[in-house]
């Protein structure tokens, strides 16, 4: 099981492994991507083609927003805030435009990703999150959730935390921790025999993790554009990555620079149909 995180723009150091982009964290493997800033310096992986390992894809996925924290900032299951809105739009036409086409190239024995209506349901928890927010806790809010939401295989369960919390996954943290590390991450893990694929979603709260002059739904949907996308041609980490651990997202991330089509935020994907980066197909 891999689980990639979306690395900051930080003033991070250089090192190799850092560069490699790939470590070992509690048995498990996290796959780091460069922050804006650096991107360019660390960005060897951009020359190879992703290569597929024979794991399965998610043919026509679906994404639960799972929307964690108080009312001020989600509103509640009845009435959305206009943030929760404004995501949920967002999946509503994400996983039929072609932003979301580039992955369509991808593929497992069942056949390739298709084109589809991302949006399966929202749900709003106005529970107040820890401050800091472990991966075990986001697991345990994704089953939480499960109760109200169900159980969908297809589905990714994306976790979006408040202002007020920040993420860990080990020794890293997203902003608002002590050790800033990464922006958003996305995994698997087993739930009564079923494989269940979710997003941690921190709250882009600082510099590192915000594009210039863009409002936090924009931010938001940047790092779900990567996520979502990664975790349909990756789910659970040996579907399509390249030969240092790379998936699609990572290989562009942050550079070329992210854009904004019809009021959303994206970033480029790699096509191997095109040995490089593109924003669309």
């Amino acid at each position: 099981m891999r689980t990639t995180l979306a690395i900051v723009g930080s003033l991070l150091l250089a090192t190799s492994a850092l560069a490699e982009r790939v470590t070992e964290l509690n048995g498990r493997k996290v796959q780091l991507f460069p922050s804006h800033e650096r991107a360019a310096k660390i960005g060897g992986a951009r020359a190879s083609n992703l290569s597929y390992h024979n794991g399965p894809v998610i043919h026509q996925a679906k994404v639960v927003s799972i929307l964690w924290g108080p009312a001020a900032t989600w509103g509640t299951n009845g009435s959305p805030s206009a943030l929760a809105q404004s995501l949920t739009s967002f999946f509503a036409q994400f996983g039929g435009n072609p932003e979301y086409n580039v992955i369509t190239q991808y593929y497992d024995s069942g056949g390739s990703v298709q084109l589809t209506n991302l949006t399966s349901a929202y749900w709003v928890d106005n529970t107040t999150p820890p401050t800091g927010v472990s991966d075990a806790a986001v697991q345990g809010e994704v089953i939480k959730a499960l109760a109200s939401v169900g159980v969908d295989t297809d589905a990714v369960y994306e976790v979006f935390l408040p202002p007020a919390s920040y993420a860990s996954y080990g020794s890293f943290d997203s902003c608002g921790g002590p050790n800033l590390q990464f922006c958003a991450y996305h995994s698997n893990f087993q739930y009564n025999g079923q494989d269940i694929k979710y997003a941690s979603m921190p709250y882009p709260s600082c510099s590192g993790c915000q594009w210039p002059g863009w409002p936090a739904a924009q931010n938001f949907e940047h790092f779900a554009c990567h996520e979502t996308r990664e975790a349909v041609t990756d789910p659970d980490g040996n579907a399509w990555y390249d030969r240092q651990g790379n998936e699609a997202d990572d290989k562009c991330a942050w550079s070329p620079s992210p854009f904004v089509v019809s009021g959303y935020g994206y970033q480029d994907e790699w096509s191997n149909l095109n040995g490089g980066c593109v924003p669309s197909r």
